[in-house]
């Protein structure tokens, strides 16, 4: 004799531990996300800043530092620091890594900005390796936006 039983799906029997187990796979889908989202957007609003840019300049065509870390000269990471804005004014604290092939270094800017020109405080260079300090500014230079 020949018994026909039903076979219940896949999600009827499993849904007890499916359920939960999908919910918190995409709750952590979710943070992890949008932690991602955060990490990038905050990086690029450094990244764009008119101090980071002159920074990353000036080190790239500095003979001096060339010597050090040799060339290419790029960018080493994630910058960290704060960069405000408001009404036009603005003020900048950032630390930016760097690296060439002969070592690794660190970019300190510290700048305000006052109708469209920065005034940079600090803007040197640190040495990872020998702790060397490389002043990137030339007689307290202000730099124009335009």
């Amino acid at each position: 004799m020949e018994e026909n039983t039903k076979t219940e799906n896949w999600f009827k029997r499993n849904w007890k531990w499916a359920v939960p187990t999908g919910g918190c796979l995409l709750t952590i889908l979710f943070i992890i996300g949008f932690a991602g989202t955060m990490v990038l957007g905050v990086s690029s609003l450094f990244t764009s800043s008119e101090p980071y840019k002159e920074a990353l300049t000036k080190a790239q065509t500095s003979q001096l530092v060339i010597d050090i870390l040799g060339e290419p000269i790029e960018k080493d990471g994630i910058a960290k620091g704060s960069v405000n804005y408001t009404n036009g004014d603005g003020y900048c604290n950032l630390d930016i890594p760097i690296k060439g092939p002969n070592g690794t270094a660190i970019i300190t800017v510290i700048a305000e900005k006052q109708t469209d020109v920065w005034n940079y405080e600090t803007l040197e260079l640190r040495v990872h390796d020998t702790g060397e300090i490389i002043t990137l500014l030339e007689n307290n230079e202000v730099l124009d936006d335009w």
